[in-house]
């Protein structure tokens, strides 16, 4: 989802009572349930976010015996996953986990996930479109509280989980007992993840790709120099690709880690948080303020 810019938008953000939260998310296409920040150690990856003023709430181990989990919600009920290795985790399923990779190097940015009230409709009209879904996955985890969070999944593409389409995640609890652990957002400062920030290896590939999924019209173009990439914005949307902008750009190491997936996300903040800015810049006329990446240990921002 995308903060107000003064463009047409029909992701715009609201603040509204938690009281209609559990209705808010019949989600349109490319609407944000979360985003997913992946490591080895969570408890590293919550004092980053602590470093930059940002406290986050712990959620509890997944089913999977493999990771654990801490949030950030947001008012608009979006919210950033941060998934570490569960201590004495079982090595196995911790290698058989899709996003290993991402999780054993500390890749930061890793994923995110698209709600749906009716995975199986999104899923039949994806296929339409002539792109791979996966079977749905039942999941869940129960919160330290005792509570039982219980969902399925489906993965979008060939890729890893998450990490260029979005997955697809439906809800069997009410889903504000995932979102808001203690009945409300973590913080009020942001109104919620406004954008997901995509490393790809061929810009031109991927922009055909995600006009195909859904039905995009043609993206925004512009390069970056200080973030080393030419970027495609679709407008109205929280996609902004990525590609490496010369042989030197950092993505380019990124991508042979990593492959394609989110390397930054920024967040909505239209009434103008009073962190501090490590760095500014300006993307599609908006400007967006950067975190302090060496204190968090990857990259986020704010527009």
């Amino acid at each position: 989802m995308q903060p107000p810019t003064g463009r047409p938008n029909r992701f715009k953000l609201r603040v509204i009572s938690l009281a209609i939260l559990p209705t808010l998310l019949a989600a349109g296409p490319l609407g944000i349930d979360h985003v997913t920040i992946a490591g080895r150690d969570l408890k590293a990856m919550r004092a980053g976010l602590a470093a930059v003023g940002i406290e986050s709430q712990y959620g509890g181990p997944h089913s999977n015996h493999a990771t654990e989990m801490a949030l950030v919600s947001f008012p608009d009920g979006s919210y950033l996953e941060l998934m570490g290795i569960l201590p004495g985790a079982d090595a196995g399923a911790v290698g058989a986990h899709y996003w290993a990779k991402q999780l054993e190097g500390d890749a930061g940015p890793c994923a995110w996930a698209m709600r749906s009230r009716d995975v199986a409709a999104e899923a039949k009209r994806l296929a339409a479109a002539g792109v791979v879904v996966s079977e749905p996955l039942h999941s869940g985890r129960t919160r330290p509280d005792g509570v039982r969070l219980d969902w399925q999944t489906a993965r979008v593409g060939p890729e890893p989980n998450g990490t260029f389409f979005p997955f697809l995640i439906q809800d069997f609890t009410e889903r504000a007992l995932r979102a808001f652990p203690t009945g409300k957002p973590t913080t009020s400062a942001f109104q919620g993840v406004a954008k997901v920030v995509i490393a790809v290896r061929d810009l031109d590939g991927a922009v055909s790709r995600f006009r195909q999924a859904y039905g995009l019209p043609a993206p925004l173009h512009q390069a970056d120099p200080g973030f080393q990439a030419r970027l495609a914005s679709f407008d109205g949307t929280p996609v902004v690709l990525a590609g490496p902008s010369s042989a030197q750009s950092w993505l380019n190491e990124r991508l042979e880690k990593f492959g394609q997936g989110p390397c930054a996300f920024l967040l909505a903040a239209p009434n103008g948080p009073t962190f501090h800015a490590a760095g500014k810049t300006r993307w599609f006329g908006v400007e967006v303020s950067w975190f302090d990446a060496e204190k968090l240990g990857w990259r986020l921002g704010w527009e």
